[in-house]
């Protein structure tokens, strides 16, 4: 396993570090997702200890003890994970590696302290003398005491003034404001020429920011529970979470600087260097660029493999703002004008593909993505340079050189251009920003967005130990007790979690919704009512008032999955928690939900049928009203093809085909089946397989029995949503019945409306030729009329101060005043003023157009008519040489339109 120090490529680093821990007993577990599905409280896997982190938490049962993986990691934010400094420095990342390994309840501190020291100085051959560790120094505000454990096995291999104490900010690791934590003992490698290491001892800098002192394996001892109230329980069962950088590891082994400069990145900065023919190390500025793209490429392809696509919206809104980010710095710096990111992706893929097939798989899909997020950030970046050249003339107009921070922020908020980039073109123009008022700004933004994400909980309240088991697959009630319980605040509203041992209640997960239903008490007296038909209210009822059911017990308005966990959201708790109850499920909502997602399975076959194996699901969403499906093809659906998708489901949903369902089958096997895997999914290593005849998927959702009980099925939307993906929206069941209802009542009463025709479409085609003949005679006369206006304009032209003024008062269309201005702008091109007050439906309207000689000669028609709008209680604005303004009082028209003319001919 040993190699020769500087020979080793990144990806025989990434094999080594997998081999050494499954020579040690471990798990090497697959990686998991960049982008989180079904966990609320994160949107991107930031650590490798995510996947585990139900088994941290002790809420599922631990499959092996010890593991070990390579995770993808993104990070955005946080301690040293500011987006706007990566690029800048040589060893920080938004897309990462992270190599870990794990032990739940196996080995602690010993342990992984020797295999750490054995990995990094017997198998990589790194300096020994080079190494440095930190330990937690101890907290007296908490009764912590210095980790002496740990130093005392450190003391085996480096000499006492190399073991460093560390503050709890950097030395006690939480995985949260609650939950697992506990200190943690970071190795440091100075990677400094040996002149500066004699120079200047490395202990001094560790920790200080110094580029090549860093840290590159984080080993984190989770012994602790933090409570809400900010108290320290022991943990039944240790952890050990260790992560490394694998960008570090590998800038150390091969001998490098910098990150950058080791072949994780090298081939991608070379290809962005022969895109745009710059050379790496000849400007700084340039490198910069070219390190902020090579970084961020890998991010958003990474994104783009597991199912997140830029949009406007939380975890797409992140990958847009990386991939944004990467485009101006490639516009601005490297004057790339046209989109070019998305040639990168050969490289990125000779480069990672065979650690990650995904990257191959998709290639196409992220090339398009990104080829189209390019070419309209680029035109958000033209459109944003026009607001902004305005922005700085009505300054220069006005006398200062200083914009206002509120304006800027709009361009950023609104349209997305970047802060930088208008402090740029400002500096251009020998203006300032008014930096304060822009931070003012931002600052609002961020407190509107932290108090409607602000969430704040209680303690769980403990009233038995055990596990929850599911049972809604085969049953929508059972008899449950409450595990645990606690108290929610968000958005100024109280609510409770409630975890049932037992429970039929589907969770929110993979697109699908959660249910809703109640609890109630389960006792003689409960029973003897439930058992009363007279009383019962049977959920099966499909007139059913949610609100009148709900009084029968505890209402649970949804369920969310939290830590795999099925988490009850009701308003109240009952008067004595540690009571048996029964749950009921919401049947009318479970069943619609269930025909959706069964026709969501059968319309994703269908779509294969018609368009293509390409086809594959890019996400979807599950309610009882309606289904949304998200796939991956490359031009609008026709009404042909649409047709056919709809009788192919149609035909599966006649057969009534009975749900065949495998529970607990192994991965591999599952697939074997022809079972669909999706990208981006986390996969345990037993699945769930749900067939209807040939549709055959692995999923984890409730259906319907069979396929006839979906009734029916219709395609009501197909749009595109990203480059390369889809977006279907479609009904069933109830929902599609009520729906063509609808449409037959719209051709009843158009029917009606066109005399009850029987030929309904020959009507409509009749009506439609009418309308366009007598659109064209109407369009003729306004022609007629526009021309005889503008001649009589022209016969009471007047001549002041040698320009050709030409006014018009009166009850006229604004359009028909604005064609009669660029009319006689053209034949009037010098010392020209037409000045219109005109009023049409009592809408007051003014409109200034001078030739462009006055324009230049420093009349603005914008301003003037800005100032006179007042007269009539409105605004406006325009051009320089042509302006409208509205408003609200027709009395002040002539005001308005004598300031007009004052203006321009004195």
């Amino acid at each position: 396993m040993k190699a020769e120090k500087l020979q080793l490529s990144a990806s025989r680093i990434r094999q080594s570090f997998k081999d050494f821990f499954e020579s040690k007993n471990h798990k090497i577990v697959p990686s998991a997702p960049m982008v989180i599905k079904d966990d609320p409280t994160l949107m991107f896997t930031n650590a490798g200890m995510n996947q585990f982190k139900d088994i941290i938490l002790g809420n599922v049962p631990i499959k092996y003890s010890r593991a070990a993986d390579s995770q993808k990691c993104l990070r955005v934010s946080g301690k040293h994970n500011d987006l706007e400094e990566v690029g800048h420095d040589t060893y920080h990342h938004t897309m990462f590696e992270m190599l870990g390994n794990w032990s739940f309840g196996d080995y602690f501190k010993k342990e992984a302290i020797e295999y750490a020291w054995e990995y990094l100085t017997e198998v990589l051959q790194l300096d020994k003398n080079r190494l440095y560790v930190t330990v937690f120094e101890g907290s007296p505000s908490e009764n912590l005491s210095r980790d002496d454990e740990a130093v005392a096995y450190w003391e085996k291999y480096l000499p006492e003034n190399r073991i460093i104490n560390g503050s709890k900010k950097d030395n006690f690791w939480e995985m949260g404001d609650t939950g697992p934590c506990g200190p943690c003992s970071e190795i440091h490698i100075d990677i400094r020429p040996d002149e500066e290491r004699a120079k200047t001892d490395g202990l001094t800098l560790v920790n200080r920011n110094h580029p090549q002192v860093i840290e590159i394996w984080n080993l984190v001892f989770m012994q602790f529970n933090r409570k809400a109230d900010g108290s320290l329980e022991s943990l039944p069962n240790k952890v050990i979470d260790t992560g490394m950088g694998f960008e570090r590891l590998c800038m150390a082994v091969q001998g490098k600087t910098s990150n950058y400069d080791t072949d994780v990145f090298q081939p991608l900065i070379a290809e962005i260097g022969r895109i745009t023919g710059r050379r790496y190390g000849d400007n700084p500025q340039s490198d910069v660029a070219m390190r902020v793209i090579a970084d961020h490429i890998r991010t958003i392809a990474f994104s783009i493999t597991d199912g997140q696509l830029p949009s406007n919206a939380k975890a797409g809104y992140v990958i847009r703002r990386i991939l944004r980010r990467a485009v101006r710095y490639g516009y601005t710096f490297l004057e790339q004008k046209q989109a070019f990111m998305y040639r990168l992706i050969p490289a990125l893929i000779d480069s990672m593909g065979d650690a990650y097939q995904e990257l191959i798989d998709q290639e196409i899909l992220i090339g398009k993505v990104v080829k189209e997020e390019e070419e309209s950030f680029l035109r958000t970046l033209e459109n944003g340079i026009k607001l902004l050249d305005k922005t700085i003339q009505e300054a220069k107009t006005a006398g200062t050189n200083r914009i206002a921070g509120a304006g800027a922020f709009v361009l950023y908020d609104t349209y997305g251009f970047p802060l930088d980039l208008t402090e740029l073109i400002l500096r251009e123009h020998k203006m300032e920003l008014d930096k304060e008022g822009f931070d003012v700004e931002m600052q609002k933004q961020k407190e509107r967005a932290r108090n409607a994400a602000a969430v704040e909980t209680d303690d769980w309240v403990n009233i038995r130990e055990g596990e929850q088991e599911f049972v809604g697959y085969d049953k929508t009630s059972t008899e449950a007790k409450i595990l645990r319980y606690r108290k929610v605040k968000q958005k100024n509203a109280e609510f409770y979690q409630i975890v049932f041992d037992r429970t039929p209640f589907y969770a929110e997960m993979g697109g699908q919704v959660g249910d809703s239903g109640l609890f109630r008490l389960c006792s003689a007296k409960a029973t003897a009512f439930a058992e009363d038909k007279s009383k019962a209210v049977s959920l099966q009822n499909k007139n059913l008032d949610d609100r009148a059911y709900a009084e029968q017990g505890i209402e649970i308005f949804d369920t969310k999955r939290e830590n795999n966990l099925a988490v009850h959201l009701t308003q109240r708790l009952p008067d004595n928690p540690e009571d048996e109850f029964i749950l009921e499920v919401n049947i009318q909502k479970r069943r619609a939900t269930e025909c959706n997602h069964t026709a969501t399975h059968l319309l994703h076959e269908a779509l294969r049928n018609v368009l293509g194996k390409h086809v594959e699901q890019k996400g979807s969403f599950v309610s009882p009203d309606v289904l949304r499906f998200d796939f991956s093809h490359f031009q609008k659906l026709t009404d042909e093809e649409i047709r056919q998708i709809e009788k192919q489901v149609t035909a599966k949903i006649r057969e009534d085909i009975i749900l065949n369902e495998s529970r607990h089958v192994p991965v591999a096997e599952a697939k074997k089946m022809g079972a669909m895997a999706l990208f981006g999914e986390k996969y345990g290593e037993d699945v769930r397989v749900v067939r209807f005849g040939s549709s055959i998927e692995l999923c984890g959702g409730t259906h319907i029995a069979s396929t006839g009980r979906i009734g029916t099925f219709r395609i009501i939307s197909e749009s595109s949503i990203a480059a390369g993906v889809r977006r279907i929206e479609a009904i069933s069941g109830e929902a599609c019945e009520n729906y063509l209802y609808l449409q037959q009542d719209i051709i009843r009463d158009l029917r009606g409306l066109l005399l009850n025709n029987t030929d309904l479409q020959q009507a409509v085609r009749k009506f439609i030729e009418e309308n366009a003949g007598l659109k064209k005679q109407v369009e003729e006369f306004m022609r007629e009329r526009t021309q005889r206006l503008k001649q009589l304009i022209i016969d009471k032209k007047e001549i002041k101060n040698e320009i050709n003024l030409f006014v018009i008062k009166g009850l006229y269309p604004a359009e028909i005043i604005k064609d009669i201005a660029f009319q006689l702008r053209g034949e009037f091109p010098e010392k020209m003023c037409f000045a219109g007050a005109t009023s049409f439906e009592s809408k007051p309207a003014l409109t200034l157009m001078i030739s462009d000689d006055l324009a230049k000669g420093g009349l603005n028609a914008s301003q003037i008519v800005r100032e006179a709008a007042k007269h009539i209680k409105g605004g406006g604005g325009g051009q320089a040489h042509f302006a409208t303004a509205g408003g609200k009082d027709p009395d002040g028209l002539q005001r308005a339109v004598e300031e007009i003319i004052a203006q321009v001919v004195g």
